[in-house]
């Protein structure tokens, strides 16, 4: 057969593996691993060093959970695509059916739209229960009647028995953003206030302990849940909110120090102040976790002006999915790019950016 070798188009270039710089030995491997998928620094890597430069200037230049698109008379659009390969794919609390669903939405309101429409694309394993297969649909249409959206394509796709893991999906959704509302990974500033819609880390451990059968007394469930009702009652207090994100892969870890690259701030967390309850903290004890790692899929992280912060908790705590709001530091000068969190025994540490994937397959 004969081949041809194609020169790089332009606009591209090939990946640079030879400045792929990574002090972890098991990062310099030729393969994908695991932690390519966790939402920390490996995948960063991963987008920047391969997916980034072979994409050339197709590639949009904000790299946020969701894109904000324009279109001819104004209007502003967001629009999010997401997968998820959940194991089990039923959890207490949820399924990969409503989380499908939940992740978009939530993707979507991170940036202030109101959702409107969703994609969903399944890739099934031969030999998989219809039964089951029914149930996470019927989630799926369950979780999207309660977030107001609606399923309007999508797709089906199956592979041989042994060469996928029952059900995998594909969502993607369109929302449009209320005029006056810009919220950006960017716009973090120092002297804001960093607050959090309620306890971290649940979503993980409810998974995993489902996953490997542990008990910690009461049954821990995920806290999945669609989160645009609660940025709209943030939007309606009239302060300017300045960042949003759902801290999902990587936890509040990744997403603050995502929040603290993008915007060049420093980050300090009060350490007493995070919401971990026992059973997390007993869970992430037992399995040697930090909680600020651990995925989350019903919470939101909300970086505001400080003289704002007050009116935004009293909206948080007023509706349903931010009872447990509170404020958990500042962004700050110091330190720009970093989080660190004060330690209740007057020091300090620095919350890294996890580098790959502690819990595997969450999401």
């Amino acid at each position: 057969m004969e081949t041809t070798n194609h020169a790089p188009a332009a606009d591209t270039v090939a990946p640079d593996f030879e400045n792929w710089v990574c002090p972890v030995p098991l990062r310099e491997s030729p393969t994908v691993l695991m932690g390519h998928g966790g939402g920390g620094a490996m995948s960063a890597e991963l987008v920047e060093h391969l997916f980034l430069p072979a994409f050339g200037a197709a590639a949009a230049s904000e790299l946020g959970d969701s894109a904000v698109l324009s279109v001819g008379d104004g209007t502003r659009l967001a629009f999010s695509t997401d997968s998820f390969v959940v194991k089990p794919m039923v959890f207490p609390g949820g399924s990969i059916g409503d989380l499908a669903v939940n992740g978009t939405v939530n993707d979507l309101a991170m940036s202030g739209a109101v959702p409107l429409f969703l994609s969903c694309a399944f890739i099934l394993q031969e030999g998989t229960s219809l039964a089951e297969l029914g149930r996470i649909a019927q989630d799926m249409g369950a979780a999207a009647r309660a977030a107001g959206v609606r399923l309007v394509t999508g797709d089906t796709k199956v592979v041989d028995s042994g060469s996928g893991d029952g059900v995998y999906i594909n969502t993607s959704g369109i929302g449009v953003i209320p005029d006056g509302v810009d919220i950006g990974p960017r716009r973090a500033a120092p002297g804001d206030a960093v607050l959090i819609s309620g306890d971290i880390g649940v979503h993980g451990v409810a998974v995993m302990s489902c996953r490997e059968g542990l008990e910690f007394g009461t049954t821990v469930r995920s806290d999945t849940a669609a989160l645009h009702g609660l940025v709209a009652t943030m939007i309606a207090t009239g302060a300017d909110l300045h960042v949003l994100r759902d801290p999902t892969r990587g936890g509040v870890a990744a997403s603050l120090n995502e929040i603290a690259g993008a915007s060049g701030v420093g980050v300090e967390l009060v350490e007493r102040d995070l919401p971990v309850p026992d059973s997390v903290r007993d869970a992430c004890s037992l399995l040697g976790l930090d909680p600020l790692q651990v995925a989350n899929e019903g919470k939101v992280i909300a970086v505001v002006p400080a003289e704002a912060a007050e009116r935004v908790l009293a909206a948080l705590t007023a509706h349903p999915l931010g009872r447990g709001a509170r404020r958990i530091g500042t962004c700050v000068p110091d330190h720009p790019g970093m989080v660190v969190a004060r330690t209740g025994l007057g020091g300090s540490r620095v919350v890294a950016l996890p580098v790959g994937e502690q819990l595997p397959r969450i999401c």
